[in-house]
């Protein structure tokens, strides 16, 4: 397992170096010239020259890549265009949330869909099992933003359980963190758990046909040992595959999330970076998002290599 970490750690690098100088490149061409917002509207072409050149952009995009990688490795992801803060400053105070909150919505998304998949593969076929695909199938088509809003109507407005907004840190109170946050991750979670489960219902029911399934049973060992001992492992390499691709897309999906129940986590920088073209902080968003997003690959791989040994290298 270490030689085999070794090595997805070594091809993780090259692959994060290509993708931050694609992103770098793409960010350059986002429409708008953040050097004429600064200046201001009334700004002559010589003051705006001259911010471009203290912020550097009038610098080639190679060279502009290389300074900021390397002062990224250092931990300094520069200063913001508009506000002056580090970049790093801002990122952090919304990153916990955003974590907080993706990590909340991914094991809603597990404490769904494991059960349902192992019911639903158990009776297959019966009434339980067409409820639980009509489920998956609703959960996957309906989008977040609408759910999101129903579920404010409902258990904010309607019945009055749940905030409809905000956030409370957990060091702070953890009781009223888990009530802030129940909603925005429930809405999260609802899309990945019905992926999940489908994906994991199909898994199991190809295990259960296996010949070393029938044979554990020959032998009288109870439904649950053999569900949790000889299926369980054996059917969850689909279901890494998929909280695998889960992790980058409640990343993606929180901007939107967050923006309905007014949670401050990195979504609202992203789309406050975005809309004033504050390139230093998108870009160092990109770089968080990549970094988790690799993370989130060496991680769905080591445990390829725990459930299946055969993909370790020899």
């Amino acid at each position: 397992m270490l030689k085999f970490f070794l090595t997805r750690v070594a091809t993780t690098v090259p692959v994060l170096l290509l993708v931050t100088f694609v992103v770098f490149g793409l960010v350059l061409l986002i429409p708008g010239d953040p050097a004429v917002t600064i200046a201001g509207p009334e700004a002559t072409v010589e003051q705006v020259a001259a911010v471009r050149e203290r912020l550097g952009l009038d610098r080639p995009m190679i060279v502009q890549y290389w300074d900021w990688i390397t002062s990224a490795l250092s931990g300094d992801l520069g200063t913001s265009l508009f506000t002056s803060r580090p970049v790093a400053t801002s990122i952090g105070d919304g990153l916990p949330v955003t974590l907080a909150l993706a990590g909340s919505a991914l094991v809603i998304s597990l404490l769904i869909a494991v059960p349902t998949a192992i019911v639903s593969a158990l009776r297959r076929g019966t009434w339980l099992d067409r409820i639980s695909t009509i489920g998956s199938s609703l959960g996957i088509a309906l989008p977040s933003f609408w759910l999101g809003l129903m579920f404010v109507l409902l258990f904010s407005l309607t019945l009055g359980w749940l905030p409809a907004t905000g956030y409370v840190p957990i060091e702070k109170d953890p009781a009223a963190w888990a009530s802030h946050i129940l909603l925005p991750a429930l809405t999260l979670g609802i899309a990945g758990a019905a992926e999940s489960a489908r994906q994991l219902r199909g898994s199991i029911i190809g295990v259960l046909q296996q010949d070393y399934v029938r044979t554990a049973r020959a032998k009288g060992l109870r439904g649950r040992m053999v569900i949790g001992k000889h299926v369980m492992k054996n059917a969850s390499v689909p279901l890494v595959t998929v909280l695998g691709l889960q992790i980058t897309a409640l990343l993606g999906g929180a901007v939107l999330v967050e923006q309905i129940f007014g949670v401050p986590g990195l979504g609202q920088v992203a789309l406050n970076a975005v809309t004033t073209r504050d390139i230093p902080v998108i870009q160092g968003i990109v770089l968080v998002a990549v970094l988790v997003a690799m993370l989130s690959n060496l991680l769905v791989d080591l445990t390829y290599g725990y459930l299946n040994p055969k993909v370790r290298p020899r």
